[in-house]
């Protein structure tokens, strides 16, 4: 029999991943490049998934962040907190437990991320 409180946990877990795969999906859509996942699970207590990510240009970085919040309103996510708009060199979309970070690769490559947070091991490089 399950507790009220392994519940929410089950229901937590499973929207974190239903986030992560609707970011997921809407980052291969619009061409995204050298996405990658890190887990933070044991990290840090800001999020549990941080996905990085490049666009080509700050047009290009614009779009992909604007699909990924109008899908979540759509889906039922609710509003994200978003910074970075409209320069558009590094976008942060933060869901809570997931969070995207949407660059422009010289700007990605300035702050790199995927090393200070991965350290020894990115969950996995996707195509992109």
């Amino acid at each position: 029999m399950q507790t009220g409180t392994n519940g929410s946990e089950n229901a937590a877990l499973a929207r974190a991943e239903d986030l992560k795969a609707l970011a997921l999906g809407c980052l291969d859509e619009m061409k995204a490049e050298e996405t990658i996942e890190i887990d933070l699970v044991g990290k840090t207590s800001i999020a549990d998934t941080m996905i990085v990510t490049s666009g080509r240009s700050q047009r290009h970085v614009g779009a992909i962040a604007d699909k990924i919040i109008q899908d979540m309103k759509d889906k039922g996510f609710g509003t994200a907190r978003v910074e970075g708009l409209p320069a558009c060199d590094w976008v942060l979309i933060d869901a809570g437990d997931v969070l995207v970070h949407i660059f422009r690769p010289e700007v990605r490559g300035f702050y790199n991320l995927e090393k200070m947070w991965g350290a020894d091991r990115p969950v996995g490089r996707l195509a992109g």
